[in-house]
């Protein structure tokens, strides 16, 4: 028997034993710890167990690429925290993408989704935009969605898949329902378990240093970094929303990262929201990215132009990046339009160890290594 029957056939068994939780069932086991929240779920993609281990699947599956050679997985890494360590995504076709990939983790605590579209709120939307897009083509299922379909109603692994995780539908394999079993496996990845959370939130005093302690005091505190104001809760980032929070405006924020000789400061086409907006006021306005996990997720910012973690405390410590010669020249902290917090501050020799080794302590190793989140083929 093929080996990919068999794999079918085990599948449809564990399925059997495990998947006893019907898709709709208000008492999905997230299984969070002190401290997190529910995440948001809309009420037309409830999660169950069946459709994450589907989503699963579909996030490493390259045929979703319009050659075979790209998944979700390609540019959303377990082993670099789900993002894909370059300063801008590559699509299928080799395509250069205008902005670095965001990180996956904790995203079902996120108000907005990318870098810079106030409007894009559901991961289900989301998800369809990297397999359609053809400005820039990211996986390039334009115009091929129905074989696709097709193909994957003809797998034996999706033939025991898509059923149970929409169950009753009377054709599961449908473009909704991939969308719907992406976002609820994205959802799963949740980082929660690192040094600096065994530290605060489960009580263990030697899970990280004094000097990473102290860094914690110098990120939360107002003296020197007041890093908290946009990198703060249990996300680090002001952009977070959880189930019974309420109604809250997400943030954007100008960092200062440019101040070139153009009416929008910015490069195009990395203008923030200004895009959506049309204010010049929002020029150069992105989300808060969560800075969990922040040192795997390398280079840094909206456009990856800033290389290190060192160089990330500089441009912050300075109110604003200086550019002195070239294209993008001009002094950041002069931006008419940076945030009102990008005044600066004095960084010692000792507040920049401390910060870093903050920092670091919220890596979590252990969800780069755990195997709900890896490739089940």
């Amino acid at each position: 028997m093929p080996a990919r029957v068999l794999l079918a056939a085990a599948l449809a068994a564990a399925l059997a034993v495990n998947g006893t939780v019907r898709a709709g069932a208000p008492d999905y086991a997230w299984g969070l710890p002190r401290g997190f929240p529910t995440p948001r779920v809309p009420a037309a993609n409830p999660m169950s167990p069946a459709k994450v281990r589907l989503g699963r699947y579909l996030f490493y599956d390259k045929r979703m690429s319009v050659n075979g050679t790209e998944a979700c997985a390609s540019c959303h890494r377990q082993e670099l925290a789900f993002t894909d360590g370059r300063a801008f995504a590559l699509g299928a076709t080799g395509q250069q993408h205008p902005r670095s990939v965001m990180s996956l983790v904790n995203v079902a605590y996120a108000g907005v989704l990318t870098w810079s579209d106030p409007n894009l709120r559901s991961l289900e939307e989301q998800a369809l935009i990297p397999m359609l897009s053809e400005h820039p083509v990211e996986l390039g299922l334009r115009g091929r969605v129905n074989p696709f379909l097709s193909q994957l109603a003809a797998d034996p692994v999706y033939r025991a898949l898509f059923p149970k995780a929409f169950p009753g539908a009377r054709n599961p394999f449908s473009l909704a329902n991939l969308a719907k079993a992406l976002a609820a496996f994205e959802r799963t990845i949740v980082s929660a378990r690192s040094p600096y959370d065994r530290y605060y939130f489960g009580g263990d005093s030697s899970a990280i240093s004094d000097s990473a302690q102290r860094g914690q005091a110098l990120f939360f505190g107002d003296q020197v970094a007041g890093c908290f104001h946009c990198h703060g809760g249990f996300n680090f980032s002001d952009a977070t929303v959880f189930e019974g929070d309420g109604k809250r405006a997400i943030e954007f924020h100008n960092t200062a990262l440019y101040n070139m000789s153009v009416a929008f400061r910015y490069p195009w086409p990395n203008v923030g929201i200004y895009q959506h907006t049309g204010r010049l006021a929002d020029a150069g306005k992105f989300k808060t990215p969560s800075l969990r996990n922040v040192a795997l997720t390398a280079p840094y910012m909206h456009d990856g132009s800033v290389a290190r973690l060192e160089e990330v405390l500089d441009h912050y410590a300075a109110g604003g990046r200086t550019i002195s010669s070239g294209p993008f020249a001009g002094r950041g902290h002069d931006n008419p339009y940076r945030d009102a917090r990008m005044t600066g501050f004095t960084l010692t020799t000792q507040n920049r160890t401390d910060l870093l080794a903050f920092l670091r302590s919220l890596t979590d190793t252990e969800l780069i290594r755990d195997p709900r989140f890896s490739n089940p083929w």
